[in-house]
């Protein structure tokens, strides 16, 4: 049986590059509102080229 968490759920945010979600982590607390990519390798890319 799955144990309940009390905890709420934590913020997301969807990737400018890949398009995934990704979830809050504690070494983004302060600049979260800065955070865009998921990883070191989609801030590298970049954003995603416009569209048609």
């Amino acid at each position: 049986m799955r144990r309940e968490s009390k905890r709420p759920p934590k913020p997301q945010k969807v990737c400018v590059t890949c398009g995934r979600p990704f979830e809050w982590r504690k070494k983004w607390e302060k600049v979260w509102d800065e955070v865009k990519y998921c990883s070191k390798a989609c801030r590298a890319k970049g954003p995603k080229e416009g569209g048609p």
